[in-house]
């Protein structure tokens, strides 16, 4: 199976949307483009299939809310104006949406949110939490308090740590180009698009050019850097053009438009090894032989009926080690409780969490998306 064949299975996909997507030359909300788009992804919803929009587009629209001529260069007129065009821009969202009988939710994000170890956490919680409820996030920065995240192409970068965080199937970055060309399409004629790019070279890398349209954040080069992160997590990533109609279903269709980055499958392990020896080990949790049957066998969570004991001490969103009875270790993940919680509802099933932990916020000692099994 090839990889655009392996695009109808997506199950989980984060689509990115750039300003000029969303917006005319002259600056005003295109409402008809971003009603197309929302009838697409929400069609997908209707399949079964999970979604995540990213969206830039909340400065534009604050400039053109408050009937500015131009974007201004300042960072705290620039955070204003984010500040008001947000809100504005989930509105729009929100109501298209729920013309499809689709509910949204806003997130915002910050590059800050996925390096530090507990925002990464409680970030992929809440993005999982909302994919469970049947919602659509849409996700942007938080430009309104973010100096840093104010530059070129943040976006793009930010859709493909979203893609990471949740273990998307599929990224789609919706752009006011149909892919990458052997060359600049407006300026040589003879360039093609490439339907396909295996390895980032930096052949590759030399043909992203620089920054997008005036009102827009992005380049092809940031494209590019977005291509790299998704497909360290295992992520396949496309860009297509945000103005062809029907594209995001072209694309999850198998069609060939826009450029394709498949997802190394090789570096999707790498990426849970960095679960696995990214922090130092807080201490120990030995389960039973039923649990680590159900850990191999089905990839289950680790659950507190299977647990026999706890060793250390540690506090929640620490990284330990799972151990069988014979003392080897099977697996490595982050848990949901401190240790003196977890000794308290050991052996404990499910129902029974609250009675001795009033406050329990999960079902899962460590969930099989924070777990690493251990050859």
């Amino acid at each position: 199976m090839d990889h655009r064949t392996r695009l109808k299975e997506a199950h989980r996909i984060v689509v990115k949307v750039g300003t000029s997507t969303i917006t005319y030359p002259g600056g005003k909300m295109n409402l008809g483009r971003m009603e197309k788009l929302v009838r697409e992804l929400a069609d997908l919803r209707n399949q079964g299939r999970e979604i995540i929009l990213v969206s830039s587009g909340a400065i534009a629209t604050g400039v053109n809310h408050l009937g500015l001529a131009e974007k201004p260069k300042g960072v705290p007129e620039r955070q204003a104006l984010a500040a008001v065009g947000q809100g504005v821009l989930m509105h729009i969202y929100e109501t298209l949406f729920s013309e499809y009988g689709q509910t949204v939710g806003q997130v915002l994000l910050t590059k800050e949110n996925s390096v530090r170890h507990n925002q990464y956490t409680n970030s992929r919680n809440a993005l999982l939490a909302l994919l469970s409820m049947g919602v659509v996030p849409v996700v942007n920065e938080n430009d309104a308090v973010s100096v840093d995240e104010l530059k070129i192409g943040d976006n793009d970068n930010l859709s493909a740590i979203v893609a990471s965080l949740v273990d998307a199937d599929l990224l789609i970055i919706l752009s006011d180009v149909d892919g990458l060309y052997t060359a600049n399409p407006q300026t040589d004629k003879t360039a093609t698009r490439i339907p396909e790019v295996a390895e980032i070279t930096p052949d590759i890398e030399r043909l992203a050019g620089g920054a997008g349209s005036a009102l827009g954040t992005g380049g092809m080069h940031t494209k590019i850097e977005a291509a790299k992160i998704a497909r360290s997590a295992g992520v396949t990533l496309v860009i297509a053009h945000g103005q062809q109609d029907g594209a995001v279903r072209a694309v999850v269709n198998g069609e060939d438009i826009g450029t394709l980055f498949p997802a190394k499958e090789a570096h999707l392990k790498a990426r849970k090894s960095w679960l696995a020896f990214g922090r130092h080990i807080e201490g120990d949790l030995i389960v039973d032989t039923g649990c680590e049957r159900a850990m191999r066998e089905k990839g289950s969570s680790l659950l507190a009926a299977g647990l026999v004991s706890v060793e250390g001490d540690f506090a929640e969103k620490s990284t330990v080690r799972v151990l069988n009875p014979e003392g080897r270790e099977i697996a490595r993940g982050i848990v949901n409780y401190g240790a003196d919680d977890l000794r308290k509802i050991a052996g404990c099933r499910t129902a029974e969490i609250a009675a001795r932990l009033p406050d329990a916020a999960h079902d899962e000692v460590i969930h099989r998306d924070n777990m690493v099994l251990m050859a």
